[in-house]
């Protein structure tokens, strides 16, 4: 009589597993088991492609807070803040930042969370912003992030261009010379070293023009030979809410902001930060033409005409670089149950529902 207990039959082999004759239920068993925990790996690995990232963008004053606001309440959910100018703790009302009735309202999240002597470039905001991310979508399933600097939201959407570090010398020398020989200086410099990227970037953005010379100094190439972005594949899925309103209309509201800014008490606020004016963090519209007026360069009134006249001119610039974008999908701001419809509409349709 063959021993049946060390008969081993020929199944394709399982590492680990040694198949006896009268073992076959547990074998099939252990296969299953094996099974499940595969399966549960898969699921595991792709659950953040059932999460989703709701971007209300936008130019200035257009109503970006109130909405994420609606839409966070209506997803239970939280904000991250993409708006480069509210990052920084000691620039409240000039950045126009959420009040602390908003804040209490929905957790924000890369509001206030520097200092404007601290550097803090596109590359640390991609790391930051993915890491509140993994934290907010591991207990919901969708996330709201808002702003109105088109850089900062194509970071989080496309990742990064690979750009090598740059010595801090070289980006110490250039602050410099800006504080010396100001902007002029700069694009006099870049249109030398890159006139391919002097042509698209925006020349009264003086972080840009750094960020670009710095790059073509440490490198010894031009800027715009490392902008061959390859879109990255995030592992979550982005719907994009782009908020407008007719020219006017638009404008008058950057008027009334500005006026009720210089109520709360903008021209103390910049008068504070006057001895960093030179910092990148303020070289933005609502700051430096306050500086002029303390340089003694123009009267007060002649302060507030160009504080309005550089916020349109600042939002015209925002819409051109989202205008760009054809996954943006356009509302008024008030139409907002349209809008969180559109939005449940999308996740929908993406779950096959």
């Amino acid at each position: 009589m063959v021993n049946l207990s060390y008969d081993i039959l020929e199944y394709p082999s399982v590492k680990g597993i040694v198949i006896y004759n009268q073992d076959l239920i547990v074998f099939h068993s252990q296969l299953l088991i094996i099974l499940v925990i595969i399966v549960i790996l898969i699921r595991k690995k792709l659950k953040l492609s059932n999460k989703y990232l709701i971007i209300v963008l936008g130019p200035t004053a257009v109503g970006k807070t109130d909405l994420s606001l609606k839409i966070a309440q209506a997803f239970h959910t939280e904000i991250i803040s993409s708006d480069s100018r509210q990052f920084y703790r000691e620039t409240q009302i000039g950045t126009a930042k959420p009040d602390e009735e908003e804040l209490k309202l929905v957790p924000h999240h890369l509001i206030g969370n520097k200092s404007i002597q601290d550097f803090y470039d596109v590359k640390d905001f991609e790391k930051d912003a993915l890491e509140v991310l993994n934290v907010i979508f591991k207990s919901n399933d969708v996330a709201i992030m808002t702003g109105g600097s088109g850089l900062y939201v194509d970071i989080v959407c496309e990742g990064l261009d690979e750009i090598p570090e740059i010595d801090q010398k070289i980006r110490e020398n250039i602050i410099l010379e800006y504080e010396e020989r100001g902007i002029s200086f700069l694009q006099e410099e870049l249109e030398k070293l890159d006139p391919d990227f002097y042509r698209k970037v925006d020349l009264n953005n003086p972080q840009r023009l750094m960020r670009a010379i710095e790059v073509c100094r440490g490198t010894g190439l031009p800027f715009s030979s490392f902008r061959v972005k390859k879109k990255v594949q995030r592992p979550f899925k982005i719907i994009k809410v782009g908020l407008e309103r007719d020219r006017e209309e638009l404008y008058a509201r950057i008027n009334q902001r500005m006026d009720m800014m210089i109520e709360r008490g903008l021209f103390g606020e910049a008068e504070a930060l006057f001895p960093f004016r030179h910092l990148n963090a303020l070289q933005t519209v609502g700051y430096t033409e306050i500086f002029g007026f303390m340089e003694g360069k123009y009267d007060r009134e002649e302060a507030i005409r160009l504080l309005k006249r550089n916020s349109r001119r600042y939002a015209k610039r925002q819409l051109t670089w989202f205008r760009r974008d054809l996954d943006i999908r356009w509302f008024h701001p008030e139409k907002e149950k349209e809008i969180i419809q559109y939005i449940r509409n999308e996740i929908n349709k993406s779950e096959g529902v």
